[in-house]
C-alpha cells in the first residue's frame, strides 16, 4: 500500500479536471499460490507523460514531487538551493503552485516515510531528491547567441549559477554539462566534428535531458517497489488490473493526448473483439434466440492512425518515392510522423518496402516542420471520414474517435516523437561521480547503441456506457449447466430428480416456466 504515495508523488499531477491525476498507465499483477493466497505482485508502468516535466499550462501543475521538495525542511532547501516554485521555469509556466487543502510540506514528509516502508534507504532518498532538485535548476539554464554563427552561450550569471548547481547535484563536470547542452558530436568516416547548437537548439537539448533524467528516475522507483514487493516465480494464478488514462480532450491536445486516445482506441477494439463479437458468436453456437446488437467498429480509425502499409506489397521495386506515392497514401498517421522526423527511425515490424522507401528517399523528406507534417496529413486523409481539417486551422487536425471528436495541435508532434537519449547526455551522466545517477545511465554496449538511436472526454466518454449497454442487451453472465443446477435447484426442487436424465435445454425451459419466466435464458 505504501507504494501508492511514492508513485503518486512522482507520477501524479494537477490537471484541468483532477488535482491528483495519474500521468502514467499502470498494470498491477497480483500472484497467488496453489492455496489461493497472495504470494507476490508486480507493477508495470506505461506512457509516463515526460513532457510535463518541462511544459505545463494554466491551471495545471508539474509532478507533485517538485512542489513537495520546494516545501521541504529549511536545511534541505538550503542544501539544494531551492525556494518558491515561482522561481523555477519548469514550475512557473502555470500560476497554480499550491492546491487547496494540500500541504506540500506534510506530503514531502509522508513521501519520505512511504519510501522508508518500501525499502528505499536514506542514502537513496537523498540521491533521489538531489536529482529532483537538479532538474529544477537545469530548467533555469537559459541561453543566448554566441559569437559564432548558430552557436549558443550561457545567457547570464543566473544561468551560470543554475548550471553550477545542476552539475554539483548530479556530480558531473560543469564544462562537460555545458558542452552536452550546447554542442553535438558528429562522427564521419574521415573525422569527428563538434557542431554548436543555436539558443533554441540548446534549450531543446536542456529539456530533453530533463525529461530523460526524470523518466529514468521514475523507472528506478518502479523497479525498487517491485523488488520490495517481491514476485513469486512459481505462481500459476494471477489477477491483472489495468489502470490507464481515459480519453482526453482539453483546450490544447498535443502528442500525449494523441497517444493516450490511440491507446484507448486499441483497448476499445480489444473489448469489441472479446466481449461483443465473441459474445454474439457464442450465442449463435448455443442457439440462443437473440437480436443482433449493434456496436461501433473502430477499425477504420485505427487504420488511420497506425497503418504501416504492409498490405501494399506490390510497391515499385525501385523504391522510388514518387512512383510509390499511391502506396504511401496507404500509410497511417504514425508512419507519416516517423517519415517527417529528421532522425528517421522505423516502426518496429514495418515491412521491408517501407524501410526501403525511407532509406532510399531520405532527401525527399528534408527537415520537416509541423506545417509540412500537417499539410501531408491534409493531402493524404482529406477524404477519410474519421479525419477532419478544422476551418481556419493551419496545423490543427481533428480525429473522430469512437468516444467523440478531438482536435489536436500538431506544433510539437515532431519534437515529442523524436524524444530519445542524446549520446552526449548518456556519456555525461554515465560518468557521474554519484553512483545513483551513473546507475540511471549505465554504459551501453556498441551493439545496443547501434540498434537504438532512440532509446476523459469526461461526461462525453462513451466507452464504459457502450459496454454496459451491450452487456445489458446481451447475456453477460455465463454458468455451466451443472453450476446452474447446484446453485438454483432449491428454487424448483420438483425438477431436481429430472436434471440428470432430462435434456438440458428442456430442463432450463421448465425451470423458468415454473417461475413464470418462459422466455428467460
Amino acid at each position: 500500500m505504501q507504494s501508492n504515495p511514492v508513485l503518486e508523488a512522482f507520477g501524479n499531477a494537477k490537471t484541468v479536471r483532477n488535482n491528483n491525476s495519474s500521468r502514467f498507465g499502470k498494470f498491477v499483477v497480483i500472484q497467488f499460490d496453489k492455496h489461493g493466497r497472495i504470494s507476490g505482485a508486480a507493477i508495470r508502468t506505461y506512457l509516463l507523460e515526460r513532457s510535463r516535466v518541462c511544459q505545463i499550462s494554466d491551471p495545471e501543475r508539474n509532478y507533485h514531487c517538485f512542489y513537495h521538495l520546494c516545501a521541504a525542511p529549511p536545511e534541505e532547501i538550503e542544501r539544494y538551493k531551492l525556494g518558491n516554485p515561482k522561481s523555477f521555469h519548469y514550475l512557473n509556466q502555470s500560476n497554480c503552485h499550491e492546491l487547496l487543502d494540500v500541504n506540500d510540506a506534510q506530503y514531502y514528509l509522508a513521501t519520505r516515510r512511504a519510501m522508508d516502508i518500501v525499502g528505499i534507504s536514506e542514502k537513496e532518498q537523498e540521491a533521489i531528491f538531489r536529482v529532483v532538485a537538479a532538474i529544477l535548476h537545469l530548467g533555469n539554464i537559459d541561453f543566448a547567441k554566441g559569437e559564432e554563427v548558430d552557436s549558443s552561450v550561457l545567457k547570464d550569471d543566473k544561468a551560470k549559477f543554475h548550471l553550477q548547481m545542476t552539475s554539483e547535484l548530479l556530480m558531473c563536470d560543469p564544462h562537460a554539462l555545458e558542452d552536452a547542452l550546447c554542442k553535438r558530436v558528429m562522427v564521419t568516416p574521415e573525422e569527428v566534428i563538434k557542431r554548436s547548437l543555436d539558443p533554441l537548439g540548446a534549450a531543446v537539448s536542456r529539456d530533453g535531458l530533463a525529461k530523460t533524467i526524470y523518466s529514468r528516475l521514475f523507472d528506478w522507483l518502479v523497479n525498487k517497489i517491485n523488488f520490495s514487493i517481491g514476485q513469486d516465480p512459481n505462481s500459476k494464478s494471477t489477477i491483472g488490473v489495468l489502470d490507464i488514462y481515459g480519453f482526453e480532450s482539453f483546450k490544447t491536445n498535443s502528442f500525449e493526448q494523441f497517444c493516450i486516445n490511440f491507446t484507448n482506441e486499441k483497448l476499445q477494439q480489444h473489448f469489441n473483439q472479446h466481449v461483443f463479437k465473441m459474445e454474439q458468436e457464442e450465442y449463435s453456437k448455443e442457439g440462443i434466440d437473440w437480436s443482433y446488437i449493434e456496436f461501433i467498429d473502430n477499425q477504420d480509425v485505427l487504420d488511420l492512425i497506425e497503418k504501416d502499409g504492409s498490405t501494399s506489397a506490390h510497391i515499385n521495386a525501385t523504391g522510388n518515392l514518387e512512383e510509390s506515392l499511391p502506396c504511401l497514401m496507404k500509410l497511417g498517421m504514425i508512419a507519416f510522423l516517423c517519415l517527417c522526423c529528421s532522425n528517421f527511425f522505423l516502426l518496429e515490424g514495418s515491412s521491408s518496402w517501407f524501410s526501403s522507401i525511407v532509406l532510399e528517399n531520405i532527401n525527399m523528406f528534408p527537415k520537416s516542420t509541423h506545417e509540412t507534417f500537417s499539410n501531408k496529413l491534409y493531402q493524404t486523409f482529406k477524404v477519410h471520414k474519421r479525419f477532419i481539417k478544422p476551418k481556419l486551422a493551419r496545423t490543427d487536425f481533428t480525429i473522430a474517435h469512437y468516444a467523440g471528436e478531438v482536435q489536436y495541435q500538431s506544433d510539437q508532434f515532431l519534437d515529442k516523437n523524436k524524444d530519445y537519449v542524446v549520446p552526449e547526455h548518456q556519456d555525461l551522466l554515465s560518468a557521474s561521480k554519484c553512483c545513483f545517477v551513473a546507475g540511471l545511465f549505465p554504459l551501453l554496449s556498441e551493439e545496443t547503441m547501434k540498434s537504438s538511436k532512440f532509446s476523459s472526454i469526461g461526461s462525453h466518454f462513451k466507452g464504459v456506457l457502450e459496454a454496459i449497454r451491450i452487456s445489458c442487451a446481451g447475456y453477460p453472465t455465463h454458468r455451466t449447466f451443472s453450476e446452474f443446477v447446484n446453485r438454483f435447484h432449491i428454487l424448483s426442487p420438483e425438477l431436481l430428480h429430472f436434471w440428470a436424465v432430462m435434456k438440458r435445454s428442456l430442463y432450463v425451459k421448465r425451470f423458468w416456466k415454473s417461475w413464470g419466466l418462459p422466455g428467460f435464458r
